[in-house]
């Protein structure tokens, strides 16, 4: 059912933590299927310094938190909020439709 991207990330999860001393963050935990993402960043001038993630929910979920903060590291902020979920899907080899409301975001 899952690509090998999916499962690197999900075994081999990068960013995952909290920011020392984060100055942005984001916290999703209002959904249908309990899946709750906390990412914290870094931002100097609009741009991403950093950023990590902590998810509770399924191995798409945390393949996909993990991806996110891999594609928007050192990202302006306006360009980090338009990454879409065929983007990040894309680059995880394509999630399944049937697992396309594990985003989260």
């Amino acid at each position: 059912m899952f690509r090998s991207p999916v499962l690197d990330h999900f075994h081999h999860p990068r960013n995952l933590g909290v920011v020392d001393q984060p100055n942005r963050s984001y916290l999703e935990q209002d959904n249908p299927w309990s899946i709750r993402i906390l990412l914290t960043l870094s931002v100097e001038d609009g741009r991403i310094q950093e950023v990590k993630f902590k998810t509770q929910g399924c191995i798409t979920s945390v393949a996909c938190s993990s991806a996110l903060t891999e594609m928007v590291q050192g990202k302006d902020v306006e360009d980090a909020l338009s990454v879409t979920e065929q983007e990040l899907s894309d680059a995880l080899g394509t999630i399944p439709p049937e697992k396309m409301h594990c985003y989260g975001l």
